[in-house]
């Protein structure tokens, strides 16, 4: 297929967390507002005046200095990003919401404000408990949560406007930016793609580390130019798979998957669009934050939500996408050292290869996965066996 106009563009902004997209929004006023996890609803940190950042640390060498306030047991992402902050790379932001779910993040974090490497005169940290479980009385300690330690410290120390209309501007722009990913992403259900799933990653993963106005004229551009885009005349891919797991800030590791014959039709995973690009429904007779933290409650797939009801919802929600995209399987993958995923992976890959008759591979990986002959040999060994249970079932 022809390459896509933009994606050289996006691919070169992805090779700095200091994009030049953050550096035009800074020089227009706005405020830097660093985020680590999805469990702090995205329109909370992109209201009028100031544009969300989630945390990266693209073309990661050494993390020695990283692991050495941290340890070698602490997952890589973690270490990653302290050592990026180490060298100065999140020094443009001018704070960092973090919730209080992961420990190792929160370390990591917590030894960004401590060795004060972001010198920004008013930047702050703030910190979050965030729900373990999906009901109301979790719903109603997560808005206030929100309140006072996400739209408090914005509105008090940069003076960013909180109302319910500037809550709904938010929600409307977060919107606008999904509902041109998503209806780009459908294009990967057809049977000869029109979009590869390393093309998408490069597009999702920028609304996530971009001012998402900036974007959309992109995004509109591209959504026309898939529309009409001629497919290949032979399918180039094996398999197709749904990529099920934790943090993957690198669409180098989907092109990896990808150049060992397996499409990425669908991406649940942290950075994916499933669930973080759906559309947020509101209303205009309850209050504004409170749907938009009941969205994020009730949509979020993060194990990190340990109730019965949302360990099924996630095992549903993967066969579904699967379902839907048409794929042949699943890949579960975890950055090593990640305790939330690690149980995940395991127990959720046992769970669709033995309920719901999928294959499944199932991996631990480093942050940095580079050109892994490892992992491209175990993504290939996994195509061939489904290419042979679909040579049986004939």
């Amino acid at each position: 297929m022809k390459d896509l106009k933009h994606i050289y563009y996006l691919e070169n902004l992805l090779q700095d967390s200091c994009n030049d997209l953050v550096k035009k929004a800074r020089q227009k006023g706005k405020i830097a507002v660093g985020s680590v996890c999805s469990l702090i609803p995205e329109p909370l940190l992109n209201l009028p005046g100031c544009f969300s950042v989630r945390l990266r640390a693209p073309r990661t060498g050494s993390i020695e200095m990283g692991t050495y306030y941290m340890t070698s047991i602490m997952c890589e992402l973690s270490r990653a990003f302290l050592e990026r902050a180490i060298e100065g790379g999140y020094g443009y932001l001018d704070c960092i919401i973090a919730p209080d779910a992961c420990a190792q993040m929160n370390r990591c974090v917590e030894n960004i404000e401590h060795l004060n490497l972001c010198s920004n005169e008013k930047f702050f940290i703030t910190y979050s408990d965030v729900p373990m479980k999906s009901d109301d009385t979790a719903l109603r300690h997560y808005v206030r949560q929100m309140k006072k330690y996400v739209l408090e410290p914005l509105e008090h120390v940069y003076n960013i406007d909180v109302s319910d209309h500037a809550l709904r501007t938010a929600v409307e722009n977060h919107n606008q930016v999904s509902a041109l990913l998503m209806k780009i992403g459908e294009f990967r259900a057809e049977e000869n793609v029109k979009i590869t799933g390393y093309e998408f990653a490069v597009l999702c993963l920028a609304t996530y580390c971009c001012p998402k106005e900036e974007l959309i004229s992109i995004l509109e551009e591209t959504l026309e130019e898939v529309k009409n885009r001629e497919p290949d005349l032979k399918n180039p891919y094996r398999a197709r798979v749904v990529m099920v797991g934790s943090e993957i800030d690198d669409p180098d590791l989907i092109k990896l998957t990808e150049e060992a014959g397996a499409l990425v039709v669908a991406d649940r995973y942290c950075f994916g669009s499933f669930p973080g690009r759906e559309q947020i429904a509101i209303n205009e007779s309850e209050d504004v934050l409170t749907q938009i933290c009941r969205h994020y409650m009730i949509t979020e797939q993060c194990p990190r939500y340990m109730n019965t009801e949302k360990i099924y919802q996630r095992h549903d929600y993967v066969d579904k996408l699967a379902k839907k995209f048409r794929a042949d399987g699943i890949i579960y993958e975890q950055i090593k050292f990640c305790d939330y995923w690690g149980y995940e992976r395991a127990f959720a890959g046992k769970i669709m290869r033995e309920k719901f008759g999928y294959p499944v591979l199932s991996v631990d990986r480093p942050y940095v996965v580079g050109n892994s002959g490892q992992l491209r040999t175990r993504v290939q060994a996994f195509v061939e066996s489904i290419e042979i249970k679909k040579i049986r079932n004939h």
